[in-house]
C-alpha cells in the first residue's frame, strides 16, 4: 500500500484512456476507487480490472450526479479525492459546428465538472478535508483548429479551478488542474 491508502476517490470518466490510468495508479497506491462512466462496458470492465467499484453515471445530469455522490457517502461515509476526468470531443470549425455540438461538449466537460465540483465539495467541507483534480488541456491555454466547444469548455475548467481554489482552500480541501497534452488514447 502506498500514499492513497484508505482513501476514497471518485474517477469520472475512469473507464479507458487517462482516467482509467489514473484508477490503476489510485488502486496500487492503496485507494478505493469508484469508476463514475457513462460507459458501462467500459466502466465494468476497469472496475473489475483493478478491484474498484463502478458507477453509471451521466455527469451532465443533476439527478445522476446527486446519485452517484449519495451512493458514495452512503457506502463510504466519506469523499477523500474527485478527480473530474470525464469528457468528450465534437470538432468542427466555427462555420460548420452545430449548436447540439457545442452544446454537449459543453455540458459534459464544463457543466459536468461543475456539477461533480460542487456535489464532492458538500461532502469534502463536512469532513475537513478534501482533493479535488480537474482535467483541463493544453489547448485551454494555446486554442487548437477545430476546437471552439472543446477549449471554451477546457478553458472554464481552468477558471473553475482557481476560483474554487480560493472558495475551497479555508475548509481544507486542496483544488488543482492538470492540461495534458495530445496523447495516445482513442479520445
Amino acid at each position: 500500500m502506498g500514499l492513497l491508502k484508505n482513501k476514497i476517490a471518485i474517477i469520472t470518466g475512469g473507464g479507458r484512456g487517462i482516467g482509467k490510468a489514473i484508477a490503476h495508479q489510485y488502486c496500487k497506491e492503496g485507494a478505493t476507487v469508484i469508476i463514475a462512466e457513462f460507459n458501462e462496458q467500459n466502466g465494468k470492465k476497469t472496475a473489475d480490472l483493478i478491484s474498484g467499484h463502478f458507477f453509471k453515471a451521466d455527469i451532465s445530469d443533476e439527478e445522476s450526479v446527486a446519485s452517484l455522490f449519495k451512493y458514495v457517502k452512503t457506502k463510504f461515509s466519506r469523499l477523500d479525492i474527485l478527480v473530474n476526468n470525464a469528457g468528450v470531443l465534437q470538432d468542427n470549425t466555427l462555420k460548420k459546428m452545430e449548436s447540439n455540438q457545442f452544446d454537449s461538449v459543453i455540458n459534459v466537460n464544463l457543466r459536468g465538472t461543475y456539477l461533480c465540483g460542487r456535489a464532492a465539495a458538500d461532502i469534502m467541507i463536512q469532513q475537513g478535508s478534501g482533493v479535488i483534480l480537474n482535467a483541463a488541456s493544453v489547448v485551454a491555454h494555446n486554442g487548437n483548429f477545430g476546437q471552439t466547444n472543446y477549449v471554451a469548455s477546457k478553458t472554464g475548467v481552468v477558471g473553475m479551478t482557481k476560483v474554487w481554489a480560493r472558495e475551497l482552500g479555508k475548509d481544507g480541501i486542496r483544488v488543482n488542474a492538470i492540461a495534458p497534452g495530445f496523447i495516445q488514447t482513442d479520445m
